[in-house]
């Protein structure tokens, strides 16, 4: 039987909103990635290149620190991996999560939000990242996705990876 994990990382409440839907969709536990200094609005600020998120994602070394852990994290055998798409990319607070944790065996399905944007070079950047993991690939999601197509999303990975 698998063990599901969403966890996400939301600047603006989009993903997070998407993320409860999908982890009540696929019956699985729910995980914030909470930054150890909340963003603010200035430091989302993507046309500014001296706003906090424009600094980190320029320096692909930044680790912003996570103010909670997984707990007991090889109790999962999949993890859907939420976050927003940054320079399309996943922002790098998600670095710091994906090298936080030993992946073995456990399958990481990325998932962005956008308002137009797919996952770029995420999912390449997170298999990267945690080697012994096996990312396979994820889709972008809307915060209007309903429940029920979440949930085939979720039986179609876990076919797949049987």
């Amino acid at each position: 039987m698998s063990k599901i994990l969403v966890a996400y990382f939301s600047a603006s409440g989009v993903t997070g909103k998407v993320a409860e839907r999908l982890a009540a969709a696929a019956e699985a536990d729910l995980f914030e990635i909470k930054p150890v200094t909340p963003y603010t609005k200035e430091d989302l600020n993507w046309m500014d290149k001296q706003s906090r998120s424009t600094v980190e994602m320029k320096d692909r070394l930044c680790r912003p620190g996570i103010s909670e852990e997984v707990e007991n994290m090889s109790q999962y055998t999949h993890v859907f991996l939420g976050f927003p798409i940054w320079w399309y990319r996943e922002p790098s607070i998600i670095d710091t999560f994906i090298e936080s944790y030993n992946f073995t065996g456990i399958t990481v399905i990325p998932f962005c939000t956008s308002g137009g944007s797919g996952l770029g070079d995420a999912g390449k950047n997170l298999q990267e990242l945690a080697e012994e993991a096996n990312v396979v690939e994820g889709k972008r999601l809307t915060v209007s996705d309903k429940e029920d197509k979440l949930r085939e999303w979720v039986k179609e990975i876990l076919k797949e990876d049987k």
